[in-house]
């Protein structure tokens, strides 16, 4: 048989710099002569190049990391229903089949819908009901199923910009991960080149803080049951392995049978998770007079004039002018440390308790009309709080029961004596309170609805003028690595929608 002559292998010179042929007087006894060996290096590559691989590697790693978990999590709600089936010895082996081709059919069409891209084409804006440092809060419309959503955009150059990635990765997680009836539900994520979006359900109730600036203080049976809801909240944040980090009226939101959810996870953090001081740090700057142009503009703060020896209000107009600078506030990058627990400002680490140092100061407020540490300027707040043995004063003119002003102190005092999940539900101020069903009985407020998208309870007369519809032209594409994996869908997304 004839063998036709090949000529031998040489590398070009745009690749020999990545591999060689060794022969055998140079390769020595280590290497053999009919092997090719390549040198892994990157010195031949285009600028380019580098950054286009390395995206190419975390997209692909993230495309098959989603394949596999939603393979392993579609297998454990089959796995989970055969077992409930299992022990239910009542239901016939024809209905049991009829349960699993319902779970079958579920699954198919959840697979569509993690197959269909979503994006802002599929909303329809009704009104814009929030606004914020970073973005906007929109009450929208699925064009294709009619069901009314709370649409929160957030801009990526201005997370960027301030270094709120981690901040924002959290809030994502965390409603995500939750299904509680105590959390703000989550039903998709997605993003464009210009923002990204939380598509989460509506509560048409408002928040805490519109209540407090409406009657100015509650009864103790009001803010006992408020309270109490509060703390089943601050407990499911905490099973999920969470801190919430910024518990405050604004954050606890009405739905609408008048009872409390929590939402607004942007400060949060997992336990096993480097904490991210950067907010407080910029409430630690601008306590000592460090701003930026930008800040320096937002945190002049009005606050209500307040007697430093005694704690009385010297007028009903400054209350009702802190109340009004409150709101603001809201709106604004500075944020109010008027809640945050002196351990955090501290930075020396922290804990769960730092939740339940706010719930106190919210307790203090529902009860007497402002948080125990408000002042005219975030550095007098700072200090009050960092010096709070001295300034936690409540005012002679307001009569609160011994059981109330006992859980206060119990909340507002040192990380290390604080009252545990267990040691709060069996505090006496709770006596009477049926922790199992509190969610079922009837709330003090419910909401008086004329139309599923009814936006009487949010202070949409106070935002500035906003555009109907967001923008979704600019933006840099090339930016878009750090949000990976931030789109979601859930399962079930039927179940709190209107």
């Amino acid at each position: 048989m004839a063998h036709s002559s090949r000529p031998p292998l040489s590398p070009s010179p745009s690749t020999s710099s990545r591999f060689s042929i060794p022969t055998s007087s140079s390769s020595g006894s280590a290497r053999k002569a009919d092997y090719v060996y390549f040198d892994r290096t990157t010195a031949g590559f285009s600028d380019d190049a580098v950054p286009k691989a390395k995206g190419a590697q975390l997209k692909l790693e993230h495309f098959y990391n989603v394949a596999v978990t939603a393979a392993v999590e579609r297998n454990a709600r089959r796995v989970d229903l055969e077992r409930r089936l299992q022990a239910d010895g009542s239901t016939s082996e024809e209905r049991k089949a009829r349960h699993l081709q319902q779970l079958g059919r579920k699954e198919s069409t959840f697979l569509r819908l993690r197959r269909t891209k979503l994006g802002l084409d599929d909303f329809r804006t009704v009104k814009v009901i929030g606004k914020g440092a970073f973005g906007e809060v929109r009450l929208v419309q699925k064009k294709d199923t009619g069901k009314i959503y709370a649409l929160k955009s957030l801009h990526k150059e201005e997370m960027l910009k301030k270094e709120q990635l981690a901040h924002v990765r959290a809030e994502r997680d965390v409603l995500a991960e939750a299904d509680s009836p105590w959390v703000v539900q989550l039903f998709y994520s997605f993003q464009d080149p210009i923002n990204l979006y939380l598509v989460m359900e509506f509560l048409p109730g408002g928040d805490l803080m519109t209540m407090l600036i409406k009657y100015d203080t509650f009864s103790e049976d009001v803010t006992r049951f408020y309270i109490a809801e509060c703390v089943l909240a601050i407990q499911a944040v905490h099973d999920l392995g969470f801190i919430h980090r910024d518990i405050k009226p604004d954050n606890i939101l009405i739905d609408k049978d008048g009872h409390i959810k929590l939402s607004d996870f942007g400060l949060s953090t997992g336990f096993h998770k480097q904490h991210d001081s950067n907010y407080y740090q910029k409430l630690l700057d601008s306590s000592n007079g460090v701003q930026s142009p930008t800040v320096a503009t937002q945190s002049s703060r009005n606050s209500v004039m307040v007697n430093s020896i005694n704690l009385t209000m010297t007028s009903k107009d400054q209350i009702a002018t802190w109340k009004a600078n409150r709101r603001k506030l809201a709106y604004s990058t500075v944020g109010t440390p008027d809640y945050i627990a002196p351990e955090i400002f501290m930075q020396k680490g922290y804990g769960k308790e730092c939740d339940w140092w706010s719930l106190g100061a919210i307790m203090f407020e529902c009860l007497i009309g402002y948080p125990p540490f408000c002042s005219e300027n975030t550095h007098d707040t700072y200090k009050k709080i960092m010096q709070w043995p001295q300034y936690l004063l409540f005012p002679n003119d307001v009569h609160l029961s011994r059981e109330a002003e006992d859980l206060v102190r119990r909340l507002i005092t040192s990380a290390d004596r604080r009252l545990t999940i267990d040691q709060l539900k069996q505090h006496p101020f709770f006596y009477g309170v049926d922790w199992e069903t509190i969610r079922q009985i009837e709330s003090p407020f419910i909401p008086r609805l004329r139309s599923m998208t009814d936006t009487s309870y949010f202070p949409t007369d106070e935002l500035e003028q906003v555009p109907e519809e967001l923008s979704q032209e600019g933006g840099n594409s090339s930016k878009d690595l750090a949000f990976l994996g931030y789109t979601f869908k859930r399962f079930s997304v039927s179940s709190h929608a209107f």
